[in-house]
């Protein structure tokens, strides 16, 4: 089963960019991400591994934001990112 189909906590939101456009993943991605509380996750899915991505997000939020993956796997990508306080 892929992470990304499974229940999740309360505070954990599932962000799936397999259907969102590549030309507005990256905006839809911030504006996810900014709308979290801290202690909120984003569970992020996606088809391939998303370096260029994690090196944006490293270079726009900081320490703000845990990045760790739950699934890495050639088509099935799954990280969390946690909104720290």
């Amino acid at each position: 089963m892929h992470a990304c189909d499974q229940p999740t906590a309360e505070a954990l939101y599932p962000f799936d960019a397999r259907g969102i456009a590549k030309r507005f993943r990256h905006a839809a991605i911030f504006g996810a991400l900014d709308a979290l509380l801290p202690g909120e996750t984003m569970r992020f899915c996606n088809d391939h591994d998303p370096l260029p991505l994690l090196g944006q997000l490293q270079a726009r939020y900081g320490q703000a934001v845990a990045i760790s993956y739950v699934q890495r796997e050639p088509g099935a990508i799954v990280i969390d990112f946690a909104k720290l306080a």
